[in-house]
């Protein structure tokens, strides 16, 4: 849970948060708005009316004249916005998530440093790690590549603008994150890009029977809910990330077949995994103690209760992934 002092500093803050019809953006924008801050949310898609009260702002932050018009005069800004794919897509069309990602992270960083704002967080990645099965924040190895390439890269460079400013001017108000696989209502659906939970939901809302699961089941993942990840968003931003940056995930490995099973407790639908086909790496989890200890993170959320509440949403907005920006059609940005 976040904490209540926490939300009585937000009370009255002029806030912008960027992707914030986004998964994790929107979970902020409501956090923020419910404990009084004064928020603008800014994000290419075409979602209207998420948050009454909130002034919802269409714009590119790949303009940076933009980005700094947005930050004028603005004490907490919360970077939330990204670029999101399956892995397939990550692979097909890289420069749709590179150049992006540079653009709007570049922009938005140097716009916070330069209006003078009082707190930034910027929302990095797990891709940013290189590969490994448990993800402790002091083995970060610069010298190795990011698992996730370009994405990753994208993800890092941000990091390290992070770093530069704290090197050569001090400023120690920029709080950097890294969330793990996160799940939950505003998830992207589609089905040609989406990651593995929206992609099982959908697959199972379209009553393919049985549905077919690649490998074993028994590759670990850690799920991290949307709205927990949100609370250490913004608790990130608060108590700061020490120059470095924190992981956010569930602290919890699941196997494939254990995330199958949730679905299948309280969803009917038939299932089977296919061994012939490939897992994936056979574990890949979050240690998240530097979080608990330095920003008080406290993830609360169930598999089966985040997942619940996800399915609900979903069959409520099934088209929603319609109006949001997409990367990935041929031209880029509309």
């Amino acid at each position: 849970m976040i904490e209540e002092h926490v939300l009585r500093a937000a009370a009255g803050k002029p806030c912008l948060v960027t992707g914030g019809t986004g998964m994790i953006g929107r979970e902020v924008v409501r956090l923020l708005a419910d404990a009084g801050a004064h928020v603008r949310s800014v994000s290419l898609d075409r979602i209207e009316g998420l948050h009454p009260g909130v002034q919802q702002i269409h714009g590119d932050l790949t303009d940076f004249a933009l980005c700094r018009t947005l930050t004028k005069d603005t004490d907490w800004v919360f970077h939330v916005a990204g670029v999101k794919g399956s892995i397939e897509i990550t692979k097909s069309k890289p420069a749709s998530f590179l150049v992006p990602l540079l653009m709007m992270n570049t922009n938005m960083l140097e716009a916070a440093r330069v209006n003078g704002c009082e707190k930034v967080v910027y929302t990095s990645s797990i891709g940013a790690y290189s590969s490994a099965e448990v993800f402790v924040e002091d083995d970060h190895d610069e010298a190795e590549p990011p698992m996730d390439m370009f994405p990753g890269w994208a993800k890092r460079i941000a990091e390290m603008q992070v770093r530069a400013y704290q090197i050569q001017y001090g400023l120690e108000n920029f709080a950097v994150v890294r969330p793990c696989n996160v799940y939950g209502p505003g998830d992207n659906f589609d089905p040609k890009n989406a990651m593995v939970i929206p992609t099982l939901m959908w697959r199972i809302a379209n009553g393919e029977d049985p549905v077919v699961i690649w490998g074993d089941g028994s590759a670990v993942r850690d799920f991290a809910y949307a709205g927990d990840c949100a609370e250490g968003v913004v608790q990130a931003l608060y108590h700061g990330t020490r120059g470095s940056f924190v992981n956010l995930g569930s602290g919890t490995g699941v196997t494939i077949r254990e995330l199958v099973e949730t679905l299948a407790s309280f969803l009917s639908f038939r299932y089977e995994f296919d061994a012939t086909k490939p897992s994936g790496f056979p574990r890949r989890v979050m240690d998240i103690t530097r979080a608990r200890d330095w920003i008080n993170f406290n993830p609360t959320t169930s598999l089966r209760a985040g997942l619940e509440a996800t399915w609900t949403w979903f069959q409520a907005n099934r088209d929603e992934y319609l109006q949001r920006q997409n990367y990935f059609t041929d031209g880029g940005p509309r």
